[in-house]
């Protein structure tokens, strides 16, 4: 309680717990480098860069003063939903260790009781938080990323309340793109879309099986394509196109992963509130406002000052670089680099290829040659055989054996795509 009578939460950091989690983080470090390096799945999966993610976002739920100006950002970003409450916390009483914030009456959506359920509105609060939830994903590139039933309150004011923001995730303008778009083709049940938007949002392995990965995306988007028949969990399918992506050596950004974390644990509450929602329509109806959202944010005069700056640094060079080139054309020094195939090492390959055939068939004329031979009664003979047709036999046998060991020595092995990943 403060002096003036305003009640409030105070949130203390237990001592020596950073050292206790730094220390685990790097134990799961050896673990994942060796899982990575010595096995098929660990090669998939990459799970080093999984605890890479997972160390940023866990040293970051540390510092309090970061979750104070999360708890403020969000305030100002969900203003628009009045249904939903977030605590301000009280920056003088803010540390990196103590984090003091306004108290709300409030109860865990998941210990309400279904007859204290029905005097909410349960259906339009599901769709409150959910919409609330695309606009922070899809518009503002900043949202809550851990809003499990714990962090989700009903308040005594028929209102929800979301508390712990110390996990928090942001992705760039490119990737909420191509995230609408996924979403959308998921929703209309367009797996064809789906599989091409998400190979965009990543990037292909060396032994990238494009053909399974977008057959199995098809197949998935297909199968929860009628939410009406079948709740469709969309952090379920998100975080399943992860695994497929994995199981088919293609790598997704470590957003995607965030996404899928929030998502899954979205699906959970509004499923509390409303176990008829129907995530599909609440994204087709908001993919209109979302991409007029997305415009006037690219119209902006920041945005769009930063853009000029660009074009203006672009005709500054502009200049200098045309006039380099036409000097290059002028004094015959224009060389265009081009990836091609290395003609040398094919043109090796080839000379290789035909030596090996040719010694070959003069193995066999040996072989041929002495076995007629050996018919032919000689007084030279080798352990009682045609001493000339021997000498032939001896010879092929050496020459053999040195293309085989040639073969097997010398020759460069290919590499497993794996193991050059």
């Amino acid at each position: 309680m403060m002096r003036d009578g305003r009640a409030v939460v105070v949130k203390v950091q237990r001592p020596g717990v950073r050292e206790v989690i730094v220390e685990d983080l790097e134990a799961l470090d050896q673990v994942a480098e060796f899982i990575d390096s010595h096995t098929e799945i660990g090669k998939r999966y990459e799970f080093t860069n999984m605890l890479a993610d997972l160390r940023r976002s866990l040293l970051h739920e540390l510092d309090f003063k970061r979750e104070a100006g999360n708890l403020q950002r969000l305030r100002r970003a969900l203003v628009e939903f009045e249904q939903i409450v977030i605590p301000e916390p009280i920056d003088d009483y803010t540390t990196s260790r103590v984090l003091t914030m306004d108290y709300i009456e409030r109860k865990k959506i998941t210990d309400v009781s279904p007859l204290r359920l029905m005097e909410f509105d349960t259906q339009a609060l599901a769709e409150e938080i959910f919409r609330a939830y695309l606009k922070q994903i899809l518009v503002d590139g900043f949202f809550h990323a851990d809003p499990h039933p714990g962090n989700v309150f009903l308040t005594e004011d028929n209102e929800m309340a979301l508390i712990d923001l110390g996990m928090v995730a942001h992705i760039s303008g490119n990737f909420r793109d191509h995230l609408l778009r996924l979403l959308l083709a998921i929703s209309e049940g367009r797996g064809d879309d789906a599989s091409e938007v998400a190979i965009k949002m990543g990037e292909p392995k060396l032994n990238f099986d494009k053909r399974d990965f977008e057959r199995r995306v098809v197949k998935l988007v297909a199968r929860n394509a009628d939410a009406k028949l079948e709740h469709m969990n969309a952090g379920r399918i998100v975080i399943e196109i992860q695994r497929i992506a994995a199981d088919c050596w293609f790598r997704l950004p470590p957003e995607f992963t965030m996404i899928a974390k929030a998502m899954m644990n979205l699906d959970r509450v509004v499923y509390v509130l409303d176990p008829m929602f129907d995530p599909n329509a609440i994204i087709r109806d908001e993919s209109a406002s979302i991409l007029a959202r997305q415009i006037m944010q690219s119209v902006e005069p920041g945005s769009l000052l930063s853009r000029a700056v660009e074009v203006k640094e672009f005709l500054e060079r502009l200049p200098t670089r045309v006039n380099r080139i036409l000097d290059n054309i002028g004094n015959n020094e224009l060389k265009i680099g081009v990836d091609a195939i290395d003609e040398k090492v094919v043109l090796d390959g080839l000379q290789k290829v035909a030596n090996r055939i040719t010694l070959g068939l003069v193995l066999a004329s040996l072989i041929v040659g002495a076995a007629l031979m050996m018919r032919v009664e000689t007084s030279f003979k080798i352990m009682g055989y045609p001493g000339l047709p021997a000498i032939f036999f001896l010879l092929a046998a050496l020459a053999g054996l040195v293309l085989i060991v040639s073969i097997l020595f010398t020759d460069e092995k290919p590499k497993k795509k794996e193991d050059e990943d």
